[in-house]
Order: structure tokens, then C-alpha cells, then sequence
């Protein structure tokens, strides 16, 4: 897996990631205990809102922001919005009012809206062949995992010797660091898109998604997924700390089995995905999420709830991971930014449901209890995705496109078919 590093453009964007991710995971930390330090008690309420800002944002921006920077150079784009994001948490440490902390979050997660899926559109071009950027999808889950665990411990050794406010300045360092990273890579020039305007790009991205079956699966499998991680991020405290009454450190535990689960699978799922079809090992990973959510029901002690976490989290990132081979199968370089950014959407509109749904439910029925309602919506997911993707779904499709550009990839296949059959019909004609 780590023999993709060998390629020195996604090796600098790998660590650009990294880097962006270890700052992103301390401004989370930071911004909890500044949340504390102006609201006191209601530290939660300001934090639950925080995260609806970034959820609204990740659901409305990302489409909007993808239609515009896909007509500029990747580069250029990517090294400035990660600007912006340094910027704007330079300012968080002389915050003092609530309002700002929402409007400095608005702004940090717009960037960051508009960064990712141009990021995550450039990999497939950077490495073109499927197994090595299958490679790069177990790396970025794996990247994604070490960031929860390796950012709360690096802000706890930090706490020690300065205070919470300059953890915004690691953050700060981590997005100039990607920045720098960004612009010693070479990338690739994506071949732009004739414009028809922004709402165009937009509908585009839904179109080809609602119009490719194993999309529409995967917006299924979305669903499934937020129900287990929603369940997972949300109720983990209340397990820990209220059901079982232990500490601190034993939720932390809990998190980090579920990340341990989550980055072991990761490292192992490019062999798998050798042997086995995305179809196969995504519908797999989603129904050990919807079996360990029916047997969250039966926990009844902490070393369960560990062991049930550990399940989890290998089902997460067995359905998450393959989701960019996905993207990249169904479009082409052109199209591929305006996908992301959908996917992007989709899958954050999910969890926009899942977190306040399972808050509700843990609330208002119990912890345990949530666990079979958020179940049942996982295993409805599952069987709407296996009805929607075909096992066949690899084979060649007869299929026809409206409205396609003339420099479009099935443009050109059409037009080389074309003169293929009339060449054949002229050396028949020839021979006779």
C-alpha cells in the first residue's frame, strides 16, 4: 500500500493531507475549550451549533464552490483556499464574542468545503491506474484515523506547556504547511469544462449521479453509514460516562478502538479489493454496521462496548473507503470535481440527519435504545442499496448520454467507432 508514496506528486499532496488534518484536529480541540471559556455551561449548545454551521456549509457550499474552482488551476485553488483557512484561524484566538466564533467557523468550513472535493478530484489523475489509487484511498482513510487519535494526544502533551488559545497556531502551521506541500507538486491540468454556469455545474453533478445506478446505491450506503458513526460519535460519552460510570480516559479508549478498527481495516482493503468487487466489499462493510447496531442493543458492559466499537469502525471504513473508486469510474476528469463535490454534499446531508436524529432518540428513549431505530434505518439502506446496484455492475452497459460536448470522452469513443466501422466497410469493399 505505501509503495504509492513511491510517486513524488501524491506523496506531497499525501503529507499536504496530513498536515491539514493534524491542524484541523487541534482547532477542534481548541475550539471546545474556548466554547467553555465564553459560554460556561452552555459550551455544549454553542459546539452543537458549530457543528450544524458545518454541516449546512459542507451541504450548500461545496456544490457552488467546486462549479466555480474547477474552471481555475488546481493548484492555485487549493493553495488558496488552504490561506484562507490559516487566516481565519489565526483570528479564533481573539475571539470574544459567540457570534464570531460561528461566523470564523462559517468561513474556515466554506474553505474547507470548497477544498476537498478539489482535492479529492485531482488524486485520480495524479495516479491513473486503479490499484495504486486504490492504494491512496486506504492511505487517506488511514490518515483520516491517525488524525483521531494522534491530534488529541499531541493537544494534551501541548496543554502542559502552553495554553489552549495557541492551539490555534499549530492549526495555523498545519494549513501554511499543506500550502507549501501543494505548491511543490506537480499537478496534473484537468481538462476544463465548457461553462454553462454555475446551476448548470451543479445540476450536472446531481444528474450523473441520480443517473448512474451505483451512485444511487451509494447514497443509500451514505445513509447506512451515518447511522453507525452518529451513533458511534454521539452517544460513545453517555456509554461510557453515564451508562457504565467510568471516566474520562475510558471514552477516549472507546473512540480509539473504534479509529484502531477503522485504520487496521484500512491497511489491509487494497488486497481485498484486489479479490473482491467495490460492490461486494461496500455492501459488506455496511451490513456489519447494521448487525453491530442491532447488537448494541444487548451491550451490558464496557469491555462489549469496546469489543462492539472495534466492529464498527472496520465496518466503516470497509463501506467508506472504495467510495472514490466509485466517483472515478462514473465520470471523467472533466466531470469528476462536480461529482465529488456531490458525493461531498450527499454524505453530509446524511449525517446532518443522523447526529440530531440519534441526539433525539438517546434523549428522549434512552442510549441503548437508539441503537435498534438507527438499525432498522441502516439495513433499510442496505437493501435499497443491493436493489439499485447490479451484481453486474462492472460489465459494459449499453447505455446513451443527451447532450453531450463534442471533446466528451464518449464523444470521442463515438467518433472513433465511427471511422473504425467506415475503414472496415472501405477495405471490404476494397478486397471485393
Amino acid at each position: 500500500m505505501f509503495s504509492v508514496l513511491k510517486n513524488l506528486t501524491y506523496r506531497h499532496l499525501f503529507l499536504a493531507q496530513v498536515i491539514a488534518l493534524i491542524g484541523t484536529g487541534l482547532i477542534t480541540i481548541a475550539l471546545a475549550l474556548l466554547a467553555y471559556d465564553i459560554a460556561g455551561e452552555n459550551a455544549a449548545q454553542v459546539l452543537g451549533i458549530a457543528l450544524a454551521i458545518k454541516m449546512i456549509v459542507y451541504i450548500s457550499v461545496a456544490p457552488i464552490a467546486s462549479a466555480y474552482a474547477e474552471r481555475l488551476p488546481r493548484k492555485k485553488v487549493l493553495v488558496g483556499l488552504d490561506i484562507i483557512r490559516a487566516l481565519t484561524a489565526l483570528c479564533l484566538p481573539f475571539v470574544t464574542q459567540i457570534w464570531q466564533i460561528y461566523l470564523l467557523i462559517f468561513i474556515l468550513q466554506s474553505a474547507s468545503a470548497a477544498f476537498t472535493p478539489t482535492f479529492q478530484a485531482t488524486i485520480p489523475d495524479v495516479l491513473p491506474d486503479e490499484k495504486d489509487y486504490t492504494n491512496a484511498l486506504s492511505l487517506s482513510r488511514l490518515a483520516y484515523d491517525l488524525e483521531n487519535i494522534i491530534s488529541p494526544m499531541l493537544a494534551g502533551l501541548l496543554l502542559t506547556v502552553i495554553s489552549y488559545n495557541n492551539l490555534f497556531l499549530g492549526t495555523v502551521i498545519g494549513f501554511i504547511g499543506s500550502a507549501l506541500f501543494v505548491v511543490s507538486a506537480k499537478l496534473p491540468v484537468a481538462q476544463i469544462p465548457e461553462y454553462k454556469g454555475v446551476y448548470t455545474r451543479i445540476k450536472q453533478g446531481a444528474k450523473i449521479y441520480f443517473n448512474t445506478p451505483r451512485l444511487k446505491a451509494l447514497l443509500a450506503l451514505n445513509l447506512a453509514i451515518a447511522s453507525a458513526s452518529a451513533v458511534v460519535i454521539v452517544n460513545t460519552v453517555v456509554l461510557v460516562q453515564s451508562t457504565f460510570k467510568l471516566t474520562e480516559h475510558a471514552t477516549a479508549w472507546a473512540f480509539g478502538l473504534f479509529g484502531l478498527g477503522s485504520m487496521l481495516s484500512a491497511l489491509i482493503l487494497p488486497k481485498v479489493l484486489d479479490r473482491f468487487n467495490d460492490r461486494a466489499v461496500m455492501l459488506t462493510g455496511t451490513a456489519i454496521l447494521t448487525v453491530g447496531l442491532f447488537v448494541g442493543y444487548l451491550i451490558d458492559s464496557y469491555v462489549w462496548l469496546l469489543a462492539l466499537w472495534f466492529i464498527l469502525g472496520v465496518g466503516y471504513s470497509v463501506a467508506q473507503t472504495p467510495t472514490g473508486r466509485l466517483i472515478r469510474k462514473s465520470a471523467v476528469s472533466e466531470n469528476r470535481t462536480a461529482l465529488f463535490a456531490t458525493q461531498f454534499s450527499f454524505s453530509h446531508a446524511c449525517w446532518l440527519i443522523t447526529y440530531p436524529l440519534v441526539g433525539w432518540l438517546s434523549t428522549n428513549f434512552g442510549t441503548l435504545q437508539t441503537f435498534i431505530p438507527m438499525a432498522i434505518i441502516s439495513m433499510i439502506a442496505l437493501i435499497i442499496a443491493t436493489l439499485f446496484w447490479s451484481a453486474s455492475d462492472d460489465e459494459a452497459k449499453v447505455h446513451i448520454h443527451d447532450n453531450l460536448l463534442q471533446d466528451h470522452e464518449h464523444s470521442k469513443e463515438k467518433k472513433r467507432a465511427f471511422h473504425s466501422l467506415w475503414f472496415r466497410l472501405f477495405a471490404l469493399s476494397s478486397i471485393h
